[in-house]
């Protein structure tokens, strides 16, 4: 996927989530200005993958507790120079879950989110606090829901709606909560 293909991917994804359209545009507008947009290298800010992650019957996700965040996330992480986003959430996913089995429900975008990432130090180099502009992807298990926590998270955890709207999470997690719980009774007809 290259630079256009996420914006053409981003622009069909603004006719049907139209309460998104500003992070929509800031994401084409990040896109267009950066030509190393998918690489962890640009200071400013880079494109991330995330992965909306549910079990085989499509009615729990998987969040990771983030060990650098401290906070409840969908799993995913850095493009490192790769522009095939639902590709690098499906990696990111397997990575984060020791899950294999993990394939997409649609090749269409589910959520998008920008969110600015603190200073912090990784390997004795300080990184400054820049942006994620993450797109997510709707995945499930294939086969089974057994997982093994990451280093990057102090644990992992199934949760369906009513557990999700329990915890402390961020808007961003509670606006795809939110779409998966509209998105239920479609999802399970299948």
């Amino acid at each position: 996927m290259s630079r256009e293909t996420l914006i053409t991917a981003l622009e069909h994804y603004r006719n049907i989530a139209i309460t998104e359209c500003e992070t929509i545009d800031n994401i084409i507008q990040f896109v267009r200005n950066h030509n190393d947009c998918f690489a962890r290298e640009n200071i400013v800010g880079h494109i991330t993958g995330s992965a909306w992650l549910l079990n085989q019957t499509e009615d729990k996700v998987l969040l990771t507790h983030h060990k650098k965040l401290g906070k409840w996330l969908q799993l995913g992480g850095h493009a490192d120079g790769c522009g095939d986003i639902l590709t690098v959430a499906q990696t990111e996913a397997r990575e984060e879950s020791g899950i294999d089995a993990i394939v997409p429900l649609q090749n269409t975008i589910f959520s998008v989110d920008i969110h600015l990432i603190p200073e912090y130090r990784r390997q004795n180099l300080l990184e400054p606090q820049h942006y994620h502009y993450d797109i997510t992807y709707l995945f499930k298990v294939a086969d089974n829901s057994a997982y093994c926590v990451s280093d990057e998270s102090h644990a992992l955890a199934w949760f369906t709606i009513p557990e999700l709207m329990q915890k402390p999470l961020d808007d961003n997690v509670l606006r795809m909560a939110k779409k998966w719980q509209q998105r239920l009774p479609l999802v399970n007809q299948h």
